[in-house]
């Protein structure tokens, strides 16, 4: 079994494998250890909190500090979220371990350059970490199985997004919160092909692709923001670009607007202008690119 090294004496710990174990650092902070992965709710702007992860602190709780962690896995809503977090980590690592994963020296070559090192999930499903990125590699007879819609022809998968279709190909390779991540990947990247195998529609907030689709449609004719900058001749106002739709290229009209500041929220896929309030701006610019450029 893994455990703290030395363990805190103000640490409660819950039984299993791996164990875990919650506590507060030097600092006040509530922490947990899961195995050699360690936590820690700690404050953000607003009164909000995020979770941080560390790894391998070899002291005790009591010795541990918010230089010690690095890693960013998003907000928490409060005391509870950080310690349901947690367990679903340790579940998470006790699926692992029952899974078996094989870890294996391997110099082969992937999309993403020489691999440094690979996990064997099962005979012709590897993963291979490089040093800038990574991802799944199937072999043939494994990336026949993936749904035609979704097969990578070179069966290499990665890390970001495609992963999540080798999960959803092969479920039984991957812990719970593994298929749990890969259910919400698939749905937000790969809608289409989710309801297309699924026949399950999703519905308005289900998945950020779609969601984006559908805004785009309904804000084609209108001047959506592509680039902002607070003005430097209002401090009141945000100067903005924007294009017919959010386009960007070459032969893309631009024009620049004037936004007050406390009605600035760029919002999930942009800010759309007003034309009934935000006026087009033919003023300096506070935009390098914009300089000497003849206003339009």
């Amino acid at each position: 079994m893994i455990t703290c090294a030395p363990a805190n004496s103000h640490a409660n710990s819950i039984s299993g494998f791996p164990e875990v174990e919650f506590g507060r650092s030097a600092d006040g902070l509530l922490v947990a250890l899961v195995g050699e992965t360690a936590f820690a709710m700690l404050p953000a702007s607003d009164g909000r909190h995020y979770l941080a992860t560390g790894w391998r602190i070899r002291k005790p709780f009591a010795q541990w500090t918010r230089s010690d962690f690095y890693g960013h896995c998003g907000e928490l809503a409060d005391e509870a979220a950080f310690r349901a977090k947690v367990e679903e980590n340790a579940e998470h690592q006790r699926d692992e371990r029952a899974l078996g994963r094989v870890e294996t020296a391997s110099r082969i070559g992937t999309p993403w350059g020489p691999s440094q090192g690979a996990t064997v999930y099962a005979e012709g499903v590897v993963f291979h970490s490089t040093a800038g990125h990574g991802g799944f590699q199937l072999a043939p007879e494994r990336n026949r199985k993936v749904q035609p819609q979704l097969r990578a022809a070179d069966g290499f998968y990665e890390e970001d997004e495609c992963w999540a279709i080798v999960a959803f190909t092969f479920p039984h390779l991957f812990t719970s919160f593994e298929r749990r991540c890969a259910e919400r990947t698939m749905k937000a990247s790969f809608p289409d092909a989710w309801e297309a195998i699924t026949g399950n529609v999703l519905q308005t907030g289900e998945s950020w692709k779609k969601d984006e689709r559908t805004f785009l449609a309904e804000h084609a004719n209108d001047w959506i923001v592509v680039s902002a900058i607070t003005s430097d001749h209002d401090k009141d106002f945000v100067e903005v670009i924007a294009t017919p739709g959010g386009k960007r290229g070459p032969g893309t009209e631009e024009r620049r607007f004037l936004v007050p500041s406390d009605e600035y929220r760029i919002g999930h896929f942009g800010f759309v202008i007003d034309p009934e309030r935000h006026q087009v701006y033919h003023g300096p610019s506070s935009f390098v690119g914009w300089q000497g450029r003849r206003a339009s």
